[in-house]
């Protein structure tokens, strides 16, 4: 799998997922739920409901997708996506340490770049396991964020991913964010620990090979972004390290276009996909 990420403008995959879920993922997450007829199958942390679109182009026939959410903006976006390609879905506020369901109700439960960023890991998987039937199939795909690579054929490059992860330090501090950036591998031990047995472990490449120097428009994409999250961000402290990383893509972009055909960028990450069994 491959897909557009950025060490310069995320810290993490948690917002990249419609950029690289694509049909090959969708077949995966479908081989490993086993969905059939009539089955109730839970999506945590669905976002904008691209996985309940995907899904429900397999036209199982009464497969009843359900999507939960922190964010009630999302729930509605989601729902409305849905709904404009003719698709049925339900969708439910809710937090994936406590989820608002009975136990044994859903036949497959899943979740996507979801787990990286909960607090209390132990909690959700938990979750996961009560609201799953026994023999009912439980997938969490994460990253290894702590193991993202970066390669820049100009040192300039290399100054910028150091002062992404500088600014990006700082925001996840001042938001007081949580969770661990390396949850990807801790998944099978985690389903030992609470009663779900591990069936398989498949590894997705994310990852991006520049070249020859970039357009211009994904320079100024990077500068958008940032931008963007030192606005939402207050604080001093932020906006110089916003600055500074501003000030880095700069010159970057420009020892880039000095490179011309000798520029290479390299980006990458794993994303570990767990499939397990409730008991």
């Amino acid at each position: 799998m491959t897909g557009a990420i950025d060490a310069l403008t995320s810290p993490t995959l948690k917002h990249l997922r419609e950029r690289w879920w694509n049909d090959e993922f969708t077949a995966f997450i479908a081989d490993t739920l086993q969905p059939r007829s009539g089955n109730r199958i839970l999506d945590i942390g669905c976002g904008e409901g691209l996985a309940e679109i995907s899904l429900r182009r397999l036209r199982i026939p009464q497969l009843q997708l359900v999507g939960v959410d922190l964010v009630p903006g999302k729930l509605a976006e989601a729902a409305q996506v849905v709904a404009g390609h003719n698709y049925r879905a339900s969708f439910v506020a809710g937090d994936a340490c406590g989820l608002p369901f009975r136990d044994r109700v859903f036949d497959a439960v899943f979740c996507v770049a979801v787990l990286q960023h909960v607090f209390d890991l132990e909690s959700a998987v938990r979750e996961c396991a009560r609201v799953t039937r026994e023999d009912g199939r439980i997938v969490a795909v994460e990253p290894d964020n702590s193991a993202r690579y970066f390669h820049s054929s100009i040192p300039s490059g290399r100054h910028a991913f150091a002062t992404a992860r500088e600014l990006f330090a700082g925001v996840v501090a001042a938001r007081g964010d949580g969770g661990n950036p390396l949850v990807g591998p801790m998944l099978p031990r985690l389903f030992v620990e609470h009663g779900i047995k591990p069936l398989d472990v498949r590894l997705f490449p994310v990852s991006h090979v520049w070249t020859a120097m970039p357009g211009h428009d994904v320079w100024q994409e990077r500068r958008e972004v940032v931008e963007r999250l030192v606005r939402q961000v207050s604080g001093s402290g932020i906006q110089a390290l916003g600055d500074a990383h501003l000030a880095a893509l700069d010159k970057y972009e420009a020892n880039a276009r000095n490179a011309g055909s000798a520029f290479v960028e390299i980006q990458h990450t794993m994303l570990f996909a767990t499939v397990g069994s409730a008991s």
